[in-house]
């Protein structure tokens, strides 16, 4: 990777920020793969500790040119939300990269969006494909080329994932705000990222996959019933258009529903799985948590099947 030319016009440096917390063989190839993206700009890797002691990371190697890392503590709320809030803090770049610290991005990841991004320089957010790897599988999904506020409202578009997430740092620390740190464990805070991009234009898909996401590891969220239960109820709460949408408000019944009947609240899984058949008597979600409710199955043994075909709750 060699540095622009003096003929060739200047690249806009991008800022990666990788939140952390306890996974340093996987966060060494997050950060790997971060700094030897072929973009020829600048890049500065971020890695942010929420709370626990800074690994300096001195194994890493990296490169001489347009290339740098710093390792920092998370200062604001614990959790995913105030860790990357921390590294947009540090940030310098003109560009804002997330990445999950067991995720890995493809060498032509940045290139290919900044290039993407300056064909369409409206969009407020570029995002790529992503390759799932779950047990005994490789699943790839695709986002689409252009998502509008009302999209979103529908359907999360869990295609669009946050590690492939690139914004522009002015418009987080701006108009669109940082990531909401009063959501409940953090559950849900790129939803509810996106769907604020989403206010102020659309969001640009390249249809490639350009990230790796790994669903064959435990996930911190596994079991968290509580902080997924509350998580999204605050987000269907905090955006009154879910109101308008019957099948947009069923998805996230239905997940609030499955969390309740897996953590065993069953009279309250009840009155959310009605509110979602309700709405949608196609929502599976509500379904299972009836069937969870009446323990005819179990919460994990139907998560795991639908991990395992790239699909999540």
């Amino acid at each position: 990777m060699n540095p622009p030319s003096p003929s060739e016009p200047e690249l806009p440096g991008v800022s990666v920020v990788i939140a952390t917390r306890g996974r340093p063989e996987l966060l060494r190839s997050a950060v790997r793969a971060a700094l030897e993206q072929d973009y020829r700009g600048r890049i500065e890797v971020i890695v942010v500790y929420d709370h626990i002691d800074i690994d300096p990371l001195d194994d890493v190697a990296v490169p001489e040119t347009a290339r740098s890392l710093a390792t920092i503590q998370n200062t604001r709320t614990p959790g995913l939300a105030g860790g990357r809030n921390s590294g947009i803090g540090a940030s310098t770049g003109d560009l804002v990269a997330f990445c999950d610290d067991d995720d890995e991005w493809m060498p032509s990841k940045l290139r290919c969006q900044v290039e993407a991004w300056a064909d369409d320089p409206t969009a407020v957010l570029v995002a790529t494909g992503i390759r799932i790897v779950t047990e005994g599988q490789t699943v790839d999904r695709l986002p689409p080329e252009r998502t509008v506020f009302a999209d979103l409202i529908e359907s999360r578009l869990t295609e669009i994932h946050p590690s492939s997430f690139l914004l522009r740092r002015s418009d987080l620390l701006g108009a669109v705000g940082l990531v909401d740190e009063e959501l409940p464990a953090s559950y849900g805070e790129d939803y509810d990222l996106l769907l604020r991009v989403a206010r102020h234009g659309h969001i640009l898909g390249i249809r490639e996959p350009l990230v790796t996401i790994r669903w064959n590891r435990v996930s911190f969220f596994a079991g968290r019933w509580q902080g997924i239960a509350d998580g999204l109820r605050y987000v269907l709460a905090k955006h009154p258009e879910f109101a308008g949408s019957a099948i947009g408000s069923a998805r996230i019944e239905g997940q609030v529903a499955f969390a309740l009947a897996a953590l065993g609240e069953r009279r309250d899984a009840m009155v959310w799985a009605r509110r979602t058949i309700r709405h949608d008597k196609r929502q599976l979600r509500g379904w299972a948590a009836f069937a969870i409710a009446a323990r005819l199955a179990p919460a994990g043994l139907l998560v795991s099947a639908v991990n395992r075909r790239g699909r999540g709750l």
